[in-house]
């Protein structure tokens, strides 16, 4: 049986019952809260152009900016009336703009939004929200200090399924829960290669030293041999695998998939990770990663910790801990939580289902209604609802996915984390990845 109920009324009871509740911040730089929006876009290409698609209907697009003008071009033919810009620095001095989207790749997140922030506008931030764990935490005090409507891209946490997980979880379907996993079936661009000693002429239409930004200067490439697209060893989307410009796998997907175990146990900071993988060489992460984090116990979960696993690489949890039919296998994302009384099995993008079936046929699953994730944020822009991945819960989210991408780099070595000093107890070599400089001429006031 299936009883459907709505969204509102999960959120009304999830804030009695301790989940994370939506921090709401209202205001318009330009007028009442009636008014469109005026919305402004830094990256317009690739993810970028659905987020400032879906973030700005029946809203006025008033500025679009992005590094390749041949990118820059596409959307200037669907915003017409919006100034153009190559640099996103020159168009924050745009007077009239109330909100920012930020799709660039991640190593440029934080520069971008917090300038935004700082100058009063609301910002929705592709995920991972940040590049290092000092800039997720910078963000999270600077939003709330500048009293934004914030919002990270991690589009599942508005979804049904997402959202029913969380319900079954803290409804106590499968009894208190002893362990969890999240995978991933990324990489799906190069990882665990080395820099080519070669370098090509930068196309006339993209400015490179914007695409660097805060990053070391470094020549660019182009396409490799057998590169997907024509792709260029960096740019449009092959930067995702470089320790400079992204955060592998783990960066990419954990925000949507590690998600669900952290919100629905109300999970607090890792206390230790550690890595049973590969270590990534001097350029990019390893083909392949297993990073475990353990967290102190919540009134969700069983024992002193609880243990979280991730898995990339086409790494997998053991088919032995999912009880699945003969023919079933695990999805390729997804994320699976242990219970006292049965499993419950969660595909990225889809549904949970509570394990073994034979066990639950009997159970009534109340579903929980999505949202619309990015008119969530506009809305909320505008005084009305709230967003739900602002970044006092996306900050801390990022904040644990990124120590995994720490932890990486020290193989099967229990990494301590002290999570309000912002450093590891026992490893001062890792807690130097906590934040790294910007290049000179890039520096940002507080960040640095």
């Amino acid at each position: 049986m299936t009883i459907r109920k709505s969204r509102r009324s999960f959120l009304k009871q999830a804030a009695i019952g301790g989940v994370t509740a939506p921090l709401v911040m209202t205001s318009l730089a330009h007028g009442a809260a009636s008014d469109r929006l005026n919305i402004a876009a830094v990256g317009v290409g690739g993810k970028g152009r659905g987020d400032i698609e879906s973030t700005s209907v029946g809203q006025n697009v008033v500025a679009i900016c992005d590094v390749d003008e041949r990118t820059l071009g596409d959307a200037e033919k669907k915003y017409p009336d919006a100034k153009v810009y190559t640099d996103w620095r020159k168009m924050l001095e745009q007077k009239d703009i109330d909100a920012v989207t930020v799709s660039t790749p991640d190593h440029m997140h934080a520069p971008v939004a917090v300038s935004a922030i700082q100058l009063g506008k609301h910002v929705y931030v592709q995920k991972p929200l940040a590049h290092t764990v000092f800039e997720a935490r910078q963000m999270r005090l600077l939003a709330k200090k500048y009293g934004v409507v914030t919002q990270m891209g991690n589009q599942g946490h508005s979804g049904k399924g997402y959202l029913t997980l969380v319900k079954l979880i803290q409804d106590g379907a499968v009894g208190k829960v002893k362990e969890a996993h999240a995978w991933s079936d990324r990489p799906i661009w190069p990882q665990g290669i080395e820099r080519p000693a070669d370098s090509d002429p930068v196309p006339e239409h993209l400015h490179w030293d914007l695409w660097l930004g805060v990053a070391k200067a470094r020549p660019f490439v182009g396409p490799q041999p057998n590169s997907k697209r024509g792709r260029g060893l960096y740019h449009p989307f092959n930067w995702r695998g470089w320790l400079d410009f992204g955060v592998g796998a783990l960066g990419d997907m954990g925000c949507h998939i590690i998600d669900p175990v952290v919100w629905s146990l109300e999970l607090g900071p890792p206390t230790r990770v550690w890595s049973d993988g590969p270590a990534p060489n001097s350029e990019t992460y390893p083909d392949w990663g297993i990073i475990r984090f353990e967290f102190p116990q919540t009134k969700y979960t069983t024992g002193e910790n609880v243990q979280m696993t991730w898995y990339d690489g086409g790494k997998l949890p053991s088919r032995n801990l999912a009880p699945l039919a003969e023919n079933e296998n695990l999805p390729k994302n997804g994320c699976m939580l242990i219970g006292e009384k049965g499993v419950l099995l969660c595909k990225h993008g889809g549904e949970p289902a509570l394990l073994p079936e034979k066990d639950f046929g009997d159970y009534k699953l109340e579903t929980v209604e999505g949202d619309d994730h990015y008119m969530q944020w506009t809305n909320a822009c505008k005084g009305t609802g709230a967003a739900t991945s602002h970044f006092d819960y996306a900050g801390p989210l990022t904040e644990t996915v990124l120590l995994g991408t720490i932890a990486i780099r020290f193989p099967e070595e229990k990494l301590n984390w002290d999570s309000k000093a912002l450093k590891f107890k026992n490893n001062d070599a890792a807690t130097r990845f906590v934040h790294h400089d910007y290049r000179e001429g890039w520096k940002i006031d507080a960040l640095s």
